[in-house]
């Protein structure tokens, strides 16, 4: 919370640096019809899509790295409203909030199972809603090279556009029991998180930092609104977006922590080793204390596309 609060205020304090300095700067012709000074601002708001890249689900083979193993049937959607403010249209601040959905299955691989080496099998699968509000920094290249208000020509409609920022984002990973139900993974150390026979395993929190990182291209449409279509990446410091992340461990270390018989003892019994559902053939594939369950040695990601539509305000008629 403490976060929201300081990215809330950094962007109070360049809204309000912007709206003195309007007061003495030089107004200056956005087209024929219409001028502003050198700080715009605009408000907006966009819908997309939202995917991810974990150790569940993905394409054939064992597992690779980035967009190799991406999925397209994984895609959810998502939405997001903003605040920015932009100088001399070369380099922008805007504060973001975004909400969606990221979700991955094993069972997606069941074409191809014969290449997963056991992914398939393993049959883990989780959901998660995602909560963010970031501050990014837009850089626009044909601004920052090119002082149009000085040359001859028109500054162009179309403009590329470079993103990179910090953000707070929620997670909360779930799974299906077997009565369809689902259920908050996280609470139930499926890999032993917190659990002092694992203590190299730390407990991991549901609210963290990301950084996100970009590229967009924008439209004038007119004087008062754009239009954009964006790539965001986001670079996560967890491998737990899915509850996903190294091997299984020992079942029996659940009677230390949760009550035998309790509803949160059979949840995380029956959530933890989920390949034994499948078939018996395959319930001691991996599926053992020490097991193969994730791989930590790279960090989860999510991602997503989306259509803008912004309003700008302050420019005025002439």
């Amino acid at each position: 919370m403490k976060k929201v609060i300081l990215l809330t205020i950094v962007l109070v304090v360049v809204f309000t640096m912007g709206f003195l300095q309007r007061t003495s700067a030089q107004y200056y012709y956005y087209d024929d019809n219409t001028y502003d000074t050198p700080l715009t601002f605009e408000a907006g708001g966009s819908m997309g899509t939202m995917n991810c890249l974990t150790d569940v689900g993905g394409n054939k083979g064992i597992g690779k790295k980035g967009l190799k193993d991406y999925r397209l049937g994984n895609t959810d959607f998502d939405a997001s409203i903003y605040l920015s403010a932009v100088y001399k249209y070369a380099y922008g601040l805007r504060l973001e909030a975004t909400y969606g959905t990221v979700s991955a299955s094993d069972a997606d691989l069941k074409s191809v199972a014969a290449s997963t080496g056991g992914r398939y099998q393993r049959n883990l699968s989780f959901r998660s809603r995602i909560e963010e509000l970031a501050l990014v920094a837009e850089f626009y290249p044909l601004y920052i090279f090119v002082d149009w208000p000085n040359t001859k020509y028109n500054a162009p409609k179309l403009s590329p556009y470079i993103l990179a920022g910090i953000g707070v984002f929620h997670f909360n990973p779930q799974a299906q029991d077997s009565t369809g139900s689902w259920i908050d993974l996280q609470p139930l150390h499926t890999e032993g998180e917190g659990f002092t026979q694992y203590p190299d395993r730390k407990e991991y929190k549901l609210t963290q930092i990301n950084f996100p990182v970009g590229l967009g291209l924008k439209y004038e449409l007119s004087d008062k609104v754009n239009i954009r279509a964006e790539l965001m990446w986001r670079i996560l410091q967890t491998d737990y977006l899915d509850d996903v992340s190294t091997t299984y461990i020992d079942p029996n270390v659940y009677k230390d922590y949760f009550p035998v018989g309790s509803q949160q003892w059979k949840e995380a019994e029956s959530l933890n080793m989920r390949n034994k559902n499948t078939s018996p053939a395959n319930s001691g594939l991996n599926s053992h204390p020490g097991g193969i369950r994730g791989d930590s040695k790279n960090n989860d990601t999510y991602f997503s596309f989306n259509i803008k539509v912004g309003i700008a305000f302050g420019r005025e008629r002439r």
